[in-house]
């Protein structure tokens, strides 16, 4: 019999199920939600008194490869809140001029976010991506116009262009680090040595479960970016549901060691919450889930252990492959962890069972992998499954306080939301708010879900992919995008990173694929730096693909779900033109917009091109 590692869960686990008179289903947990704070600064507040001296943030001196760990306390947090929040208000940021942040996650980061949320002030973290990748800065230009912030905040001058390009003489300037040439800037060191009065106290005092606590900008399904509006009710509701779902976190401090971005939902609202919400201690990971990158997380965690783990699903890949040959590694991250999580697309079986592995031979036991479903307008989690039989593409049941409706569209079942962690609406966009609300106020999702057991619906839901990414061959009939892609990229592990499907009004569907050309160079013996062509060319790699493109058709059943070619892309997916996320995620429309001459090029061959398989078809 298979073990597992205790963790107390709930929450999740029942619900009940009403069939409607248009044909929609409703779900409800069978756990009514709990009481929770007001604010998500009251949290901070209580801990500042209950564990003053507790630990509640923490990164390596200098960042990434240094020494120590450089910390900061609740009390300190607390006051440093205050400190900032009065020196906020001085320079006229208000909730129509909030406070925008360019830089990555740092401590200063962390405590501007709470000076600002302290002074009812929101406070928008933008993706590092839009200021140090985008060469055009496109992105960032539209966030700027949509918010008009009174104050911009980064780390140190690498952030010179973008500000020189789009900050306003009139918006102030806070460095942690350097000065700028072409204008005057505060330093951080200033704000945290103003001394709190009472106006920070007084607007404080005026916050409500309504106050925006941050605006948090979606960065997959549409060319700019939504501004979608997070308060206190959200965030606070949420992470009382994450709580009762994952009741082990209320039963020790949570410690968290991570890297995933402020700048999105998952890694600012989700983790940093239930860090700030549970009392617990957040370890700032400037590692990065690459060939190269993972070293760094790999350190921080032979020596900090977490008791929960959270990364996206190429994280994971890399540490279970860092665990074959480190036992240190197993060792620590084994040792007191009560549960994994993913986001952001599929866990490859091959990895999770490494990861089962891994833990066997540790500790002797498995530890639990926790699947759902959450968005940015969510705040983020609404579904979880927190069993043991979890797998990859189950997203569970709703969490207590969340109504779940299954509304038929377009030949599928839509997903829709209501309950008070769902967003007022995006900034400053009333048509879209319009848009994304149905005449009952369920959030449209837009995802697709259906029971994993249609015939026991208590088992929970499966993802069934996007709805807008699903198309039509030449004879009408639909292709199922979601699944068939990850189906696709699971049997072309390690060395896909992701598929594009092909073939809207054609005869037979194909995919635009984006390798991992490290994996690649690795499976061809080759150096990690020589050139993607020549990788790609090599006849291991040609022979990997090959297989793959064999594989796919014939393990297909009809011309919905059977790739009839694949080309490889050895440009990489664009961040200016919207095909690929900072987080890695890939935008199906944009990418088949800017690459339609591949597309042509892969559905004219009837012969293999360089790059290009076509299937023996045995």
């Amino acid at each position: 019999m298979t073990r597992y590692r205790a963790a107390s869960v709930g929450g999740c686990v029942d619900a009940t199920l009403e069939t409607r008179a248009d044909g929609s289903l409703l779900l409800r947990s069978t756990e009514p939600l709990g009481d929770y704070p007001r604010r998500l600064s009251d949290c901070l507040e209580r801990w500042a008194t209950e564990a003053p001296d507790r630990v509640f943030v923490a990164r390596r001196e200098g960042g990434s490869g240094s020494g120590g760990w450089r910390s900061i306390r609740y009390a300190q947090m607390l006051q440093r809140a205050r400190a900032v929040g009065q020196a906020l208000l001085a320079t006229g940021v208000s909730v129509s001029r909030p406070v925008v942040v360019l830089s990555g996650n740092d401590l200063e980061h962390l405590t501007m976010a709470m000076g600002a949320m302290w002074a009812g002030v929101p406070c928008i973290p933008v993706s590092t991506a839009y200021s140090l990748v985008s060469t055009d800065f496109g992105k960032l230009r539209h966030i700027f116009a949509t918010t008009t912030p009174g104050l911009v905040f980064a780390a140190n001058t690498a952030f010179a262009g973008a500000i020189d390009a789009l900050v306003d003489a009139d918006v102030a300037v806070v460095l942690t680090e350097g000065r700028l040439e072409s204008r005057a800037s505060l330093s951080f060191d200033q704000l945290l040595a103003t001394k709190p009065g009472p106006e920070v106290d007084a607007a404080h005092a005026a916050t409500t479960p309504d106050t925006i606590l941050k605006v948090l900008f979606t960065s997959g399904s549409t060319r700019q970016p939504k501004g979608v509006i997070t308060t206190h009710r959200m965030v606070c509701s949420n992470q009382q549901m994450l709580r009762q779902c994952m009741a082990f976190l209320a039963e020790e401090p949570p410690v968290v060691v991570d890297w995933l971005p402020w700048s999105h939902t998952f890694g600012g609202s989700h983790n940093v919450g239930i860090v700030l919400y549970n009392g617990g201690t957040y370890y700032i990971d400037d590692g990065r889930p690459t060939p190269a990158g993972i070293a760094e997380t790999v350190r921080n965690l032979k020596e900090i252990s977490p008791t929960i783990y959270f990364n996206v699903p190429k994280g994971f890949e890399e540490i279970a492959r860092a665990m074959d040959h480190d036992e240190a590694l197993r060792r620590s991250l084994f040792k007191r962890v009560k549960a994994f999580m993913f986001a952001a697309a599929g866990l490859s079986q091959a990895v999770w069972d490494k990861l089962d592995a891994h833990g066997e031979r540790t500790i002797g036991e498995r530890v639990r992998v926790i699947t759902g479903l959450g968005m940015t307008e969510t705040a983020p989690a609404c579904t979880f499954m927190v069993g043991t039989n979890a797998r990859s593409g189950y997203i569970g049941l709703p969490c207590p306080g969340v109504d779940v409706k299954l509304a038929p569209l377009d030949g599928k079942t839509e997903l829709r939301f209501r309950g008070p962690n769902v967003m007022p609406g995006y900034w400053r966009a009333p048509g879209q708010t319009a848009d994304a609300f149905d005449e009952e106020g369920f959030y449209r999702t837009g995802d697709a879900a259906k029971f994993i057991d249609p015939q026991d619906w208590r088992k929970g839901l499966l993802f069934d992919g996007r709805i807008a990414e699903d198309f039509k061959l030449s004879t009408g009939t639909f292709v199922n995008v979601g699944p068939l892609r990850a189906r696709m990229v699971m049997a072309g592990y390690p060395c896909v990173l992701d598929v594009v499907l092909t073939g809207v009004d054609r005869d037979e569907v194909g995919a635009l694929v984006f390798p991992r050309v490290h994996d690649c160079a690795g499976l061809a013996g080759l150096p990690s730096d020589t050139p993607a062509t020549e990788v790609l060319r090599h006849p291991a790699v040609s022979a990997f693909f090959q297989r793959l493109c064999d594989r796919m058709w014939r393990e297909g059943t009809g011309s919905a779900n059977r790739i009839s070619r694949i080309q490889l892309q050895t440009e990489p997916a664009s961040i200016d033109r919207g095909e690929i996320t900072d987080k890695g995620s890939f935008n199906q429309r944009a990418v088949l917009g800017h690459r339609a001459a591949s597309v042509e090029r892969l559905h004219a061959t009837t012969s293999p091109e360089p790059f290009t398989f076509l299937p023996g078809k045995e």
